[in-house]
């Protein structure tokens, strides 16, 4: 094993155990030493410098042990599997090597499915931009900003291998349950389903590069990482909250939802604020027997909570100088800006919804497509197929602000 592949755990083992190698060489000079001293006998030249130079080893063994140590500490244990992002699998594929490592030829294209997702000189789409230049940057330092990711982490998650998910809904329960006395009939509860089909839908896109990039495998990675996936990430946001599920949309949690309401019996909040609404929607969840695991809010509905202040202008929830995830009324809070200013959706999110991947986010690079080779060009392109089902609409409650 080469220590490129060892752990963080076995390589603090075997610095350990050099270690104590140097420890015990240093320990054997000096009881010498010591033995020499009490017989009078003046320590060499020679044998100082080799105890200077078996000490200095023995500390900066030490040392690269403390930091293997410090590592191990940090990591939890966890820094020994090495997490690879999507670009990175990639390059490091089988296909892209056989395909690409020794330069771009006609003909060639590499593709690879991946479980986790050009330069342009007109405002012309998909302009190629000049084809001879005397450097062609490949990963610019100032990309387009990302905005925050979440919905897909709320969902269970599932896997399929057909075109469509069928399921039982759940949507109704009547719960009659009670004591019953000796010989009498036991009362009946009802449970209604219905059958429905979750489509498997699908998201791409691509775009050019030069074909210097097949041979710059980091700049490639970098692509690959933060825009092709990203941009199947940024629909699949969106799609999983609010699809309308017509066309070859996904049928999301808002439109399944049940509309926000005041329960029965719950008095006293003829105008609730945005944070009565949201622990009222909690309320109508939990009363759906199925309690609220997330709130789904816009990053500015969540700034206008977060900033409210009470009569001396002391903040009710926020802390300027907090770093802690944001919670309210004890379920953690999501901001996003695939949700809709001014609404809020809260649910059982882990319960009540699963999305099932048919084929997890693939990328493909090619130069058969057009005139690449005579541009000089490849065309890379990333897709994805998914399906979403919802078990239970009443686990998830959707409704708007006053200040929608």
């Amino acid at each position: 094993m080469t220590t490129d592949t060892k752990s963080v755990a076995e390589m603090a083992a075997e610095t350990k155990a050099l270690f104590e190698t140097k420890h015990n060489e240093v320990k054997g000079i000096a009881e010498q030493a010591l033995a020499e001293a009490q017989r009078g006998i003046p320590m060499s030249e020679t044998a100082k410098e080799l105890a200077d130079q078996a000490l200095t080893g023995m500390n900066e063994v030490k040392s690269r042990l403390d930091d293997l140590e410090q590592k191990a500490a940090r990591n939890g244990g966890a820094g020994d599997v090495e997490t690879k992002s999507i670009g990175q699998q990639y390059v490091e594929s089988d296909e892209y090597k056989s395909a690409f490592a020794n330069g771009v030829r006609a003909g060639r294209n590499a593709g690879i499915e991946v479980k986790a997702i050009t330069s342009l000189t007109t405002d012309a789409n998909g302009s190629a931009g000049d084809l001879v230049r005397s450097d062609r940057i490949q990963s610019p330092m100032q990309m387009l900003p990302n905005r925050r990711l979440t919905i897909r982490n709320l969902i269970a998650p599932g896997q399929t291998a057909s075109s469509s998910v069928e399921y039982v809904q759940e949507t109704g329960f009547t719960n009659n349950a009670g004591m019953v006395a000796e010989g009498t009939l036991k009362p009946e509860s009802t449970l209604k389903f219905d059958l429905k089909t979750a489509p498997v839908r699908k998201i791409a896109h691509w775009f050019l590069a030069s074909s210097e990039i097949l041979s710059d495998a980091p700049g490639l990675r970098s692509i690959i990482d933060n825009r092709l996936r990203y941009g199947l990430a940024f629909v699949e946001d969106v799609q999983l909250l609010k699809g309308d599920g017509t066309g070859q949309n996904l049928l999301g949690i808002k439109p399944q939802a049940t509309p926000y309401a005041v329960p029965t019996g719950l008095t006293g909040f003829a105008a609730p604020t945005m944070i009565d609404k949201l622990r009222i929607a909690q309320l109508q969840a939990a009363l759906a027997l199925y309690p609220a695991d997330g709130q789904v809010l816009h990053p500015i509905d969540w700034a206008i909570i977060e900033m409210m202040k009470d009569g001396d202008g002391r903040y009710l929830i926020g802390n300027p100088q907090g770093t802690l995830a944001p919670t309210l009324w004890g379920l953690p809070v999501v901001p996003t800006m695939a949700q809709t200013v001014g609404e809020f959706t809260v649910g059982a999110w882990s319960m009540g919804a699963q999305l099932f991947d048919r084929e997890q986010s693939g990328v493909l690079v090619s130069t058969e497509d057009g005139d690449n080779f005579r541009r000089n060009m490849v065309t890379i392109l990333a897709e994805e197929r998914l399906a979403l089902t919802t078990y239970r609409p009443e686990a998830f409650v959707d409704g708007k602000f006053a200040n929608a």
